[in-house]
């Protein structure tokens, strides 16, 4: 099997890369560094330097001719989104049709994306279901739900099968310490240094973290299961932010100066995704548990130290 994995070098994008490399797969990398790195990079990949947006990524997809295409490559900073709107919707919408476009030309057999729970917006809710209504408060999440669209019409028109994959809070090794999505990585970072962290809002607010490598696992899943269909990926849990915190500092037993700021434009008070669909489309479970998670993420940090 061949595939191309967009955003390969990043946080989720070189985990899902590594695992398709040790099942034998032939894998592709479009990435434009941003926010990959190369030593993230499997050295048995086929690396391109080169943005989604552009006529030359699109000609690598058309030359390569892989059998699935994971579309990983975004922009997923909430306050950028705010900030830099235009930016954000060149690349979650352009880069994504223009991806789209290649893969119809190329006769793609599968297209995998990467979508958000930013796209239900501040929905009040114990339990999201992929039913329930769009409201995005961030353009982040409106540019993913827009993406979304266009995927599903690009079936309807074209018959490009595909597989949405709505990701919950998604954290583990190789994460960067910024923006919410990272908080997990941020505290750790904070830990590390034995600095002030910073916490926006009240640190009540709740999101289902799971660990990079369950989601791995769905995207590998999604190879063979889940042909049109949007399907969240997550545990089903709630924690909140200074839960997360709390773990961290009593597992290792480091404590910490907390500081409470003002929440951040766009962003969400409760999240928690049903995984009901995944399990029955997918035939997929989370492998790994809060602590679990979170052991092999501290492990990573420590190991850059040595």
């Amino acid at each position: 099997m061949k595939v191309i994995v967009s955003g390969g070098a990043g946080f989720i994008g070189s985990h899902l890369v590594d695992e398709l490399i040790s099942r034998g797969v032939e894998v592709h990398i479009l990435d434009n560094l941003v926010s990959g790195k190369l030593e993230q990079v499997n050295p048995h990949a086929h690396m391109y330097v080169v943005d989604i947006c552009s006529e030359e990524a699109r000609r690598i997809v058309v030359d390569v001719q892989p059998d699935a295409f994971f579309h990983l490559a975004a922009q997923a900073d909430v306050g950028k989104s705010v900030q830099h709107p235009k930016y954000d919707a060149d690349v979650n919408i352009i880069g994504t049709i223009n991806m789209l476009e290649a893969c119809r030309q190329a006769k793609v057999r599968k297209f995998i994306f990467a979508s958000t729970s930013a796209v239900y917006g501040n929905l009040s809710k114990d339990l999201l279901s992929e039913k329930d209504v769009s409201i995005p408060a961030s353009y982040y999440g409106l540019s993913k739900m827009t993406a979304e669209s266009y995927i599903r019409l690009f079936y309807e028109l074209y018959r490009q099968s595909y597989t949405i994959l709505r990701y919950a809070n998604v954290y583990g090794p190789r994460q960067k310490p910024k923006g919410e999505g990272g908080v997990v990585a941020v505290f750790l970072d904070r830990i590390k240094k034995g600095g002030h962290i910073h916490v926006h809002g009240d640190g009540q607010q709740t999101r289902d973290f799971i660990y990079v490598k369950d989601i791995v696992a769905a995207n590998i899943a999604a190879l063979d299961r889940g042909a049109q269909e949007t399907i969240q990926v997550s545990t089903s849990q709630r924690t909140s932010i200074n839960e997360i915190l709390g773990l961290l500092t009593d597992t290792y037993g480091i404590s910490v100066d907390k500081e409470f700021t003002d929440a951040r434009e766009g962003d969400i008070k409760h999240s928690c995704l049903c995984n009901e669909k995944a399990k029955k489309l997918l035939n997929w479970n989370p492998a790994y548990k809060i602590g679990e998670g979170l052991k092999e993420t501290h492990a990573y940090h420590n190991e850059l130290d040595e």
